[in-house]
């Protein structure tokens, strides 16, 4: 895209919890250049809009309105890939909530759709976490030098069984293709390859419905290979309380270290390899400096996320989260799903086919549930980690 100076129409497909906070931080002034035109539900029209917001009640009406010059997709997972196409299909600019499909052979289907002209980015907003940002920033300094061992507990993605019963399409192969691997998980898979790149082979033991009344995994041990040696251990849950958020990243040099509240950074002088060559002390150790670094994770990460969209649309700002690099998280969520199902280390890529007739058998299986006649009480702010 050229250089834009006029405001960039948007418009939202979906009435849910994130939609609403897309369309809040669109009303409210959290990002430049851009302006509300249209929304879409199957419902009514969403109370305190403006008169100006047009509203459709089917998604192919709003692509075809005109009104709007890119569209955010905020429905469910089962959907994103018809909408996402069609919004393709008619040259507006996309914004899809994650993931970007159930599985990759959907998020190469919706890939094929973009062109050259086409801004297509993923709501990976933690992407715009500082805590990541500093990571990512040291990590890639070689401060740390070659990354040895990668460790990610990550079980305080606690979800109450209501979570589940108000939704008909969440936590079914039919409605959302997996459980915390695709839905809360996801985000985690997307910063660890981000961090310290995509793995080479993966051994995954889900349990499905350890927790929950549901047919998908909501607990997942994985162990993963890197290309120079380095290992790793992912663990997700939504069904410990109070869970712990514990990510370590060591390398040859030092180490980072998330403590859920703190990040340290330890610097070995010299590096092990070297110490381990060199000394004459039988049982001595390399000495470490440790810092705390002080972070400031206060950020609108979606606001961060839309913002950088409208930037690209208007002014070829890079993409923090281009769709295409939504596949790789995506892809890791498949392969720890396709390696407890044949029991087996999966090596990347893998065989999308494969996946899919797996999946598929699962989806033919399933059907979306019938929504619990129950009010349940909703504080968005208590979802994200």
């Amino acid at each position: 895209m050229g250089s834009i100076q006029a405001s960039v129409r948007v418009g939202v497909v979906g009435l849910g919890n994130i939609a609403q906070q897309h369309i809040r931080n669109l009303v409210e002034g959290h990002v430049a250049g851009a302006v509300l035109t249209a929304t879409c539900s199957r419902s009514q029209r969403p109370e305190g809009l403006a008169t100006s917001v047009a509203h459709y009640q089917d998604y192919r009406a709003l692509v075809d309105s005109g009104v709007c010059d890119a569209i955010v997709v905020a429905t469910p997972t089962h959907s994103h890939l018809d909408i996402g196409r069609a919004v393709l299909d008619a040259n507006l600019h996309l914004m899809m909530e994650k993931p970007m499909g159930l599985s990759i052979q959907e998020g190469e289907s919706l890939l094929s759709r973009c062109t050259p002209s086409s801004v297509a980015a993923l709501m990976l907003n933690q992407r715009a976490d500082p805590l990541f940002l500093r990571m990512k920033e040291i990590i890639e300094s070689s401060i740390l030098g070659d990354l040895i061992r990668i460790n990610w507990c990550m079980t305080n993605w606690f979800r109450p069984e209501i979570y589940f019963q108000v939704s008909d399409w969440r936590a079914t192969w039919r409605g959302e293709g997996g459980g915390v691997l695709v839905n809360q998980c996801i985000h985690n898979l997307d910063i660890l390859q981000w961090l310290c790149g995509m793995p080479k082979a993966v051994r995954a033991h889900c349990q499905f419905g350890r927790f929950h009344d549901v047919e998908v995994e909501d607990d997942v041990t994985a162990y993963l290979e890197y290309e120079n040696g380095a290992t790793g251990v992912f663990v997700g849950s939504t069904g410990e309380a109070p869970g712990v958020n514990r990510f370590e990243v060591i390398g040859d040099a030092g180490s980072l270290v998330f403590d859920g509240s703190q990040l340290s950074l330890a610097q070995n002088m010299p590096s092990t390899a070297m110490f381990n060559r060199t000394t004459k002390q039988m049982f001595g150790m390399p000495e470490t400096v440790t810092d705390l670094l002080a972070i400031d994770r206060k950020v609108n990460q979606h606001a961060v996320l839309m913002q950088n969209f409208v930037n690209a649309i208007r002014d070829n700002e890079p993409l923090i989260a281009p769709l295409a690099e939504g596949l790789r998280s995506l892809s890791i969520a498949n392969a720890m799903l396709l390696s407890t199902w044949k029991e087996q280390t999966i090596e990347f890529p893998i065989d999308a086919g494969e996946y899919q007739t797996h999946l598929q058998t699962k989806i033919d299986r399933s059907s979306l549930r019938v929504k619990a006649d129950v009010e349940a009480e909703i504080n968005m702010d208590s979802s994200y980690r």
